[in-house]
């Protein structure tokens, strides 16, 4: 399973999931975890997917640079 933390909200992570948000509770969630990381959950505990962050980091960045073009 993979999902995109969206936001904090106190002491939950809103996730985007492919059907939908889900608040997680912030706790479950490695502490190096930032809004805009990919999270995989993996036996059943969170992890970050540096590959898959920066991925969608940098397709972010390139639309955002197209969308301010001349």
């Amino acid at each position: 399973m993979q999902a995109i933390i969206d936001r904090f909200e106190g002491e939950y992570a809103v996730m985007e999931f492919e059907d939908g948000y889900k608040n997680i509770p912030r706790q479950m969630l490695p502490p190096e975890a930032r809004e805009g990381d990919v999270l995989v959950l993996k036996d059943e505990n969170w992890m970050v997917d540096p590959e898959a962050t920066s991925k969608r980091k940098e397709k972010t960045e390139k639309l955002a640079a197209e969308l301010w073009e001349d």
